[in-house]
């Protein structure tokens, strides 16, 4: 039984270490090599967020996506679907996918006369299901080696990690007051049992 719980605790860290890694921002120093729009298919699965978009626009004709194609410091190319999230999930409130379009456009540069740009995204790029991370910012960096801490999620996995704890705690005080003196006496009322049963004999 404790094998049980311990597999299905890794189970639970697993997924739910890759539901904040998938929706939590990441930003990364790239020179941007290209923008453009494409028509996508509606049964392609650019992301997790637009799984459900793409089943319900099956049979329907697709839609164009601005994607931004970009090559990160130590040269492994990179892409990116630049789609707005509006109010839905992950909550990044993203309008304004023609205006960073725009921006990206005007980033363009090229290996001889690079300029460096700090994007900012979410998602991951599955190349076998067409997967790609959704890009929600992206500004000039300071240069090229520009050190980029992740203080947003810093502070997130720190609160998370803070109410778990606090969770944890009261659960397992609430159980000491509560369920530990229950499950002893009916432990001792069992134990009783047993010999009352054995000097009957």
């Amino acid at each position: 039984m404790r094998v049980v719980k311990w597999v299905l605790a890794v189970l639970v860290v697993a997924v739910a270490g890759a539901f904040l890694h998938y929706v939590l921002p990441k930003r990364e120093v790239v020179t941007i090599t290209s923008a453009y729009n494409r028509f996508v298919e509606p049964g392609e699965i650019r992301g997790l967020r637009s799984l459900g978009r793409t089943q319900a626009q099956a049979g329907r004709p697709g839609v164009d996506v601005f994607f931004i194609n970009a090559r990160s410091r130590t040269g492994r190319l990179m892409e990116f679907r630049n789609e707005d999230t509006g109010f839905g999930f992950p909550p990044y409130f993203k309008f304004n996918s023609a205006t960073l379009h725009n921006r990206a456009q005007e980033a363009v540069s090229t290996p001889d006369n690079p300029r460096w740009m700090v994007i900012r995204y979410y998602g991951w790029r599955v190349p076998f299901l067409s997967m790609f991370p959704n890009a929600v910012g992206l500004e000039p960096a300071e240069s090229r080696d520009m050190r980029l801490i992740p203080w947003f999620n810093i502070v997130v996995l720190t609160l998370l990690a803070a109410l778990i704890w606090a969770v944890w705690a009261r659960v397992r005080r609430w159980r000491r007051r509560r369920m530990d003196p229950v499950a002893e006496s009916w432990r001792t009322e069992s134990e009783r049992r047993r010999g009352w049963a054995f000097w009957r004999r």
